[in-house]
């Protein structure tokens, strides 16, 4: 064996006992300790209603009189009125019970629901009483009344034997009532759920004195009855007592009217008798003087040369007239 294959052999040898020495201290060494760190949940929050502005003793809520603060759920005070969509659609309209300031929690002894019993009692005036009136999406302002609000009540109604010029007919029966309450299943504003949703208050109840509500009962069975929402500031009971009719607003009906009131001013009623029967015709008047003197055309387009005294009423004045009687048959 030659000198430098014996060198070259003597060299691996030395280079494969190096690496096993290498390995072994590797795998002598200690290994590295992996500390796992538990992260702590972040508290429960829950979300309660405060008051979102003082609230005097009396007020009909409205939903914006109320906000949310969230804190740790070990946290909310005692009776506190937890934030859920029930509960909030149960605040619009409630009646305070006891002044709240802003930021006060609300429960339920601080407020008396729609639901609840002896709601409509609690919030009445003394010697008032409440009435409920059905309104639709158009009558009942789509649903922007609110309870506290204050409202005219129109009556709206078709008197079908009028002349046109008075056949519709619109009149402010009641001025400046109160609204109490809205539906009880169905309060204004946005829906809670989506049995709900798309659908408006189907009953408004009014607080009305005594002799009110007899009107408003009449009222609802002459015609159609809508709610004119009252400016806050607008808290006098005076109001529009007149009445408009048809030809108020139509400027055509008002003209046909007028055109149909001197037709009726020109002409009469007259009757004619022949023995034991009476015809009436409708002719033209031709006054010239305490007589009148009617046309043989202003009768019928048939006429024969026989004529007759007939008695024309004309409004609350009888005149004679002479006419040509109509045609045989």
């Amino acid at each position: 064996m030659s000198s430098t294959l014996r060198l070259s052999i003597i060299m691996v040898l030395l280079l494969a006992t190096a690496a096993l020495g290498l390995i072994a201290y590797n795998m002598s060494l200690p290994k590295p300790v992996v500390q796992v760190t538990e992260s702590t949940p972040a508290p429960l929050t829950v979300g309660y209603f405060v008051a979102a502005r003082p609230l005097p003793r009396g007020t009909l809520a409205r939903e914006e009189d109320f906000a949310v603060r969230s804190v740790p759920s070990d946290s909310v005070p005692t009776g506190a009125i937890l934030d859920t969509p029930d509960a909030k659609i149960g605040l619009r309209g409630s009646l305070v019970r006891k002044f709240l300031d802003t930021g006060s929690p609300v429960t339920s002894q601080d407020v008396l629901r729609p639901r609840d019993r002896g709601f409509l009692a609690s919030v009445l005036a003394p010697d008032s009483r409440a009435i409920s009136i059905k309104v639709d999406a158009e009558s009942g302002v789509s649903g922007l009344i609110w309870p506290g609000d204050y409202v005219d009540v129109v009556l709206t109604q078709v008197v079908e034997k009028a002349d046109p010029a008075h056949r519709t007919l619109s009149e402010t029966v009641l001025h400046n009532v109160r609204i109490v309450a809205i539906d009880q299943e169905i309060v204004q504003g946005s829906p809670a759920n989506n049995a709900t949703a798309g659908k408006v208050a189907r009953t408004v109840s009014l607080q009305l004195a005594p002799e009110q509500v007899k009107k408003i009962a009449v009222a609802e069975q002459l015609g159609k009855l809508s709610l004119a929402v009252r400016s806050a500031l607008d808290q006098q009971d005076t109001g529009d007592t007149g009445t408009m009719f048809s030809a108020d607003v139509s400027s055509e009906i008002a003209r046909q009217s007028q055109m149909a009131a001197e037709i009726a001013r020109r002409s009469a009623t007259v009757k004619v008798y022949r023995g034991d029967k009476v015809t009436e015709y409708s002719v033209k008047k031709h006054d010239t003087g305490n007589t009148g003197t009617m046309l043989s055309g202003d009768v019928s387009p048939k006429i024969s040369h026989q004529s007759a005294t007939v008695v024309g009423d004309a409004g609350d004045k009888v005149k004679e007239y002479s006419v040509k009687l109509p045609e045989k048959q």
